[in-house]
């Protein structure tokens, strides 16, 4: 039945992935719940309902992340940092949660999916070091601190993906006059009704 449902909503999404994947996936779906009875990492109880609103509502933005590494912030049960990680095997994915229990999870996750693709920082994402070409986040903070958090680890051309729930227009409207917003796209998860929006931004004229 999870089978069926991931099937149909990747389809649905128009992403095609490996059985492997799929299965990969199923069984992150499967440990992010396990865990979650003692590590508190999501809200959600119901395995169904996991898949909509974690694995699909992650992969929604696959066909818009680029090649270069990518850094998830505020990753918490691993999401989308590892649902991506486990759709593109050749996308280095970095996560960094500053609460323990939660990277002490997507280090576990990795080892046990396999994922060799993936990276965790237990550490405030302000006092990082290196260089993204891409930096996600998902449902972690106003867009404006979002960036003025993360901007010191940006690359050259680089761009924010960041995941929100209805239009932010307000918080656009107050970002600082040297970030561009590249592009707002609506996205459609399959099972989840909700609004939901991808913010792509660059820092620069």
């Amino acid at each position: 039945m999870s089978q069926n449902a991931l099937a149909s909503g990747l389809a649905a999404l128009d992403i095609t992935l490996p059985a492997e994947a799929q299965s990969k996936l199923l069984a992150f779906r499967d440990l992010l719940l396990k865990w979650n009875k003692t590590y508190n990492l999501t809200a959600l109880r119901d395995p169904a309902q996991a898949i909509s609103h974690h694995l699909l509502d992650s992969l929604a933005i696959l066909p818009h992340v680029g090649d270069g590494n990518l850094l998830d912030v505020g990753s918490g049960g691993g999401l989308p940092g590892i649902p991506l990680a486990i759709a593109r095997p050749n996308l280095s994915v970095s996560m960094v949660d500053t609460v323990q229990k939660k990277t002490t999870f997507l280090q576990q996750a990795a080892i046990e999916l396999a994922l060799r693709n993936v990276t965790v920082h237990h550490a405030r994402v302000e006092e990082m070091q290196g260089q993204y070409a891409q930096i996600s986040s998902r449902a972690f903070a106003e867009i404006g601190l979002f960036i003025s958090l993360t901007r010191h680890l940006l690359a050259p051309n680089g761009r924010w993906l960041a995941m929100k729930g209805v239009r932010p227009d307000d918080e656009l409207k107050a970002l600082p006059a040297d970030i561009t917003v590249e592009s707002i796209i609506p996205l459609s998860v399959p099972g989840l009704d909700a609004e939901r929006h991808l913010i792509i931004l660059k820092a620069g004229s």
